[in-house]
């Protein structure tokens, strides 16, 4: 008897609390709300708005020195396009809202993100044109972009920067700056703005042709003047000396 006895009683199974189910059938709701992917038309419109921003932003880096003011403003407008992306995509499309000191963090490396991206295209697209500025753009730019995209993403560390892969990209930005250089010093270029300037030389060949040609034909029209006047100078001496004989 006491063997019987001493046998744990089964626990009764626990009854659901009032209103728990529908809790429970509300956050799997929102859960599968969070799975969702976003609009079609908003994901195009925030990818748009990034490669648009980060295109101004190339290009005013590296146009600057022809007109400083003209690429200044359209730096500025590059930034607040690429913000907005950052906004549309970051925020608004976003399941989980960030916090306001993640906020912050996401739009500050966005705006490192967009000027790193513009100095590694523009410099690679107009080395060329610009080989010393490029030399340097070009490393600086995928220094700049990889610590910008460490901060932004929200699954990395801020100490990914001092690890393998950041000291990867160190070192291949310092090959590419030497490498550029050489190349740059290769080229036997002026690093001044010469070099792009967008129709400019054709228009100063054709002026140059031009003046040669003006120069040339008065040169050219003068010339029997001299002639000319001798012929006239001799013929009077001609006619006295026929007179003396």
């Amino acid at each position: 008897m006491s063997l019987v006895t001493d046998r744990p009683t089964p626990s009764a199974p626990q009854q659901p609390r009032p209103g728990g189910g529908r809790a429970a059938a509300r956050r799997a709701r929102g859960r599968r709300r969070a799975r969702r992917p976003a609009p079609l038309a908003g994901r195009y419109i925030g990818y748009v708005l990034y490669f648009v921003g980060a295109g101004l932003i190339s290009g005013a880096v590296v146009h600057h020195p022809l007109d400083p003011a003209r690429y200044t403003k359209i730096a500025v407008v590059g930034v607040l396009v690429f913000l907005a992306a950052t906004v549309v995509n970051e925020f608004l499309l976003a399941a989980d809202r960030p916090t306001l000191r993640r906020s912050v963090l996401v739009i500050v490396a966005s705006l490192m993100l967009s000027f790193g991206i513009g100095m590694l295209s523009g410099g690679l697209q107009h080395f060329e044109d610009f080989p010393d500025r490029g030399a340097v753009l070009v490393p600086l730019g995928t220094t700049v972009s990889f610590i910008a995209f460490v901060l932004k993403d929200a699954e990395s560390s801020w100490r990914r920067i001092f690890g393998p892969m950041g000291l990867a990209v160190l070192l291949t930005a310092a090959v590419s700056f030497f490498g550029l250089r050489a190349v740059a010093d290769g080229l036997g270029e002026p690093s001044g703005e010469s070099g792009h300037s967008h129709g400019d030389a054709t228009e100063e060949e054709s002026d140059e042709h031009s003046t040669e040609k003006e120069s040339s034909a008065p040169a050219s029209e003068s010339s029997p003047a001299p002639q000319s006047s001798a012929t006239t100078e001799a013929e009077p001496g001609h006619a006295e000396d026929g007179h003396g004989h």
